[in-house]
Order: C-alpha cells, then sequence, then structure tokens
C-alpha cells in the first residue's frame, strides 16, 4: 500500500521537509490512527583517528564523530501501535489507507502537530481511534515562523 497526500501518490520526500503526520484508516471497519514519521535519520561513525597523549592513551573531551543521514523505512511504515500492527498483520496491508495530512520542516512543528491532531480528534476517549497514547515535548522557538 502507498502513501498518499492530497490523493495522489507520494513516491518521494520533498527536500525541505524533515517529516509528515500521517493519518492510516482502517477500510474494513474505520478505525483510524494518527501518528509523525521521521524520512530520515542521523547517525554516527567512530572518529577515524582520536586525540592520544604520549603515552598512546585517549584523551578525554570531545571527539568530532562522523556523522551521516539514512532514509527510514517511511515507505513501508505502518504506526507503532501493537493494536494496528496485529490487525495489519491479520487483515492485510490491502485493508488500510495511509494518508498524509501534513508535511513538516522540522522535529519541533512535527511533534506540534501530530500531538495537536490527536487532541482534536480526541483519540484517546473513543475506540475508534488506535491511539494508546499521546507523548510530546515541544518548545515555542520550533514552532513560531520568522
Amino acid at each position: 500500500m502507498t502513501w498518499t497526500y492530497k490523493n495522489k501518490v507520494v513516491t518521494d520526500i520533498p527536500e525541505e521537509f524533515i517529516g509528515f503526520v500521517y493519518l492510516i484508516t482502517n477500510t474494513t471497519n474505520n478505525r483510524k490512527y494518527i501518528g509523525k514519521k521521521l524520512t530520515q535519520f542521523k547517525r554516527s561513525k567512530k572518529p577515524l583517528k582520536g586525540k592520544v597523549n604520549k603515552r598512546r592513551k585517549p584523551l578525554k573531551g570531545r571527539t568530532n564523530k562522523r556523522r551521516y543521514t539514512v532514509e527510514s523505512d517511511w515507505q513501508d511504515y505502518y504506526g507503532s501501535s501493537d493494536e494496528l500492527s496485529a490487525d495489519v498483520e491479520l487483515l492485510g496491508k490491502d485493508k488500510f489507507t495511509r494518508e498524509i495530512i501534513f508535511w513538516c520542516s522540522s522535529k519541533s512543528e512535527l511533534s506540534y502537530i501530530e500531538a495537536r491532531e490527536q487532541f482534536t480528534h480526541k483519540v484517546l476517549e473513543s475506540k475508534q481511534w488506535y491511539n494508546g497514547h499521546i507523548r510530546v515535548r515541544v518548545h515555542q522557538k520550533g514552532i513560531l515562523k520568522d
């Protein structure tokens, strides 16, 4: 099953966005799930050469790590809810629709919009939603636009 945005199939992520908020719908019973997904993860490798003192012992302090990004599993992702995952396994992926509802350009924006949509739809107040909890920690500086 593919991701859609405004009824168009999404195959690539626009460069200016780091993630998206999505809605997954079970088409057999109309249960839904709101979540967020990063499209890339930052990874780091050990430094090529660490600094050492005269006796060849590693120095304490900061060492520069080699950083790189890897694409996430966003194309095959079906949320972090155990209940939703069980239904996807039981019913099959073809019984679910995956819709991107917001593109986000920062992690703060991603967390804020996910929580805002979860509270707006009252996902914890009905069994019509797969969401079992809402976790959010957002700072204003990542939300306000200059």
